[in-house]
């Protein structure tokens, strides 16, 4: 008797190909657009099969994520600075790519690349870059901070800047030199934004850049205050 297509997609069906899917899906419609039918359509299942592989939606989310921590690169072997500046445009680049993860990459239960993540990113302060136990958690903490904010900031943020700040500025010119006058910094800025233009590459290596400039002078024997400095 032949096998039907349905069939054939739940006897291959596994929790690899589910995430794998769901991440897809999120991708294409956010995560609050995937539901465990859709899923289901998109691997030709009923969704009862899909419980065999996740546990309910929280399950499915903290898989997710591991696979977004999966594409991050694992700081190791070029230096403290460069491993972590490498690492946190790696971040920024996998959320650029599932931007459904932003706000969710430090919820629920961590799975097997999460940890390596995490526990590589604490090597690399500890064991590398010579910080203290107290001033590694700072920093790792820092970092996490910086590039999950820039990634909220760039999600929600207009993708054009400089239109944006055109838009903005002749928003504000229609009601008049008065209001220009009352906000002269505002004005300067809508108005250069619109003549040189915005990037949120160099914006993001700008902040970066001075994160590390400063965690630097955490590490015994060099300026600053000391490794535990608050």
């Amino acid at each position: 008797m032949p096998t039907s297509p349905a069939t054939t997609s739940r006897e291959r069906l596994n929790r690899a190909r589910v995430l794998a899917a769901a991440v897809e899906v999120a991708d294409a419609g956010g995560f609050d657009g995937l539901t465990m039918r859709r899923l289901a359509d998109r691997l030709g299942v009923v969704p009862m099969a899909l419980y065999k592989h996740v546990t309910d939606k929280h399950d499915l989310l903290d898989g997710m994520i591991d696979l977004v921590f999966a594409e991050v690169a694992i700081p190791a072997g070029e230096g403290w600075r460069a491993a972590l500046h490498t690492r946190a445009s790696s971040m920024r680049d996998a959320l650029l790519r599932h931007p459904w993860a932003v706000g969710r990459m430090e919820t629920g239960t961590p799975g097997p690349a999460n940890l390596r993540h995490h526990n590589a990113v604490l090597a690399c302060l500890r064991r590398d870059a010579g910080f203290s136990f107290r001033a590694a958690v700072h920093a790792s903490n820092l970092m996490d901070a910086y590039v999950y904010g820039f990634a909220l900031q760039e999600k929600t943020l207009a993708g054009d800047i400089p239109a944006e700040a055109a838009r903005r500025r002749n928003a504000v010119a229609h009601r008049g030199p008065s209001e220009m006058e009352e906000y002269p910094f505002l004005a300067e800025v809508v108005t250069e934004l619109a003549r040189t233009g915005f990037s949120f590459p160099d914006e993001f290596r700008f902040g970066l850049d001075l994160i590390l400039d400063g965690l630097a002078r955490l590490i015994p024997g060099t300026t600053g205050d000391g490794p535990d400095s608050p």
